[in-house]
């Protein structure tokens, strides 16, 4: 069986078949569980994140209709423990594969296999099928929106790096440019189309990259391009070896 989060919420039985959850609710109560990772969650909890801070008064007994109606539509067992709930994992959950990749990927750049990393990073990337639980309850899907995005820029950032290490800058430049363009404020990102740039051949881009994003973080956050981004424009500045 096969959960999905990184994009609508979906379960694929072993089959291929996908689950029936129902409406916004139980998908909520099912997220909320996935997203525990196999730990208890109390009643109140979930009740806070389904019903989003308005508790109807039979609440109590529509939280035990949605559980009952979830151990119906999966295999994965639906524990009623300790005041909350707990689904034992079954199954793979595509969060945890994209994180297992994109740590792999991290592991295999520092190795110094920028090929394989860039595999990894794809494998990751491809996981994603859009916004995090894209049909699910405010609350929930805002919570957990943020720490996945940054994990996805981060495998996204990851497989640039690594596409430069490698040479393959057709494909680096306008995926560095994207980002940027996405993420002005995201100094890696602009220090990566700066290489991206500048091992193009086109250095005197990089140094306008370098100088725009200058003016974005003060005009943005009224800070100074910190230490990594300041080295990127060293190496920049820098005479080619051919030169």
């Amino acid at each position: 069986m096969e959960f999905r989060i990184l994009g609508p919420l979906v379960v694929c039985r072993a089959d291929g078949r996908p689950a029936v959850l129902g409406g916004r609710k139980p998908r909520t109560l099912l997220a909320a569980l996935l997203l525990a990772r196999g730990r208890v969650v109390p009643d109140e909890r979930l009740i806070s994140l389904v019903w989003d801070g308005v508790r109807p008064s039979t609440v109590d007994a529509q939280l035990c209709t949605y559980a009952s109606r979830l151990r119906r539509a999966l295999p994965a067992r639906l524990v009623r423990t300790g005041g909350g709930y707990l689904l034992e994992p079954s199954g793979t959950l595509d969060a945890q594969e994209f994180e297992r990749l994109a740590s792999a990927g991290a592991a295999a750049f520092r190795a110094g296999s920028a090929s394989r990393a860039a595999g990894l990073f794809r494998a990751a990337l491809d996981l994603w099928r859009g916004p995090v639980l894209a049909d699910v309850a405010e609350p929930l899907r805002a919570g957990s929106a943020a720490r996945f995005e940054e994990l996805r820029l981060a495998a996204l950032e990851g497989r640039i790096e690594a596409d430069i290490a490698l040479g393959d800058h057709l494909r680096a430049v306008p995926d560095a440019t994207g980002l940027v363009l996405e993420h002005p404020l995201r100094e890696r990102a602009l220090a990566l189309l700066m290489a991206a740039l500048c091992a193009s051949g086109r250095s005197a881009d990089a140094v306008e990259v370098y100088h725009r994003g200058r003016r974005v973080l003060d005009e943005k956050l009224g800070i100074t391009p910190g230490p990594a981004l300041r080295a990127a424009y060293e190496r920049v500045l820098q005479p080619s070896p051919e030169g």
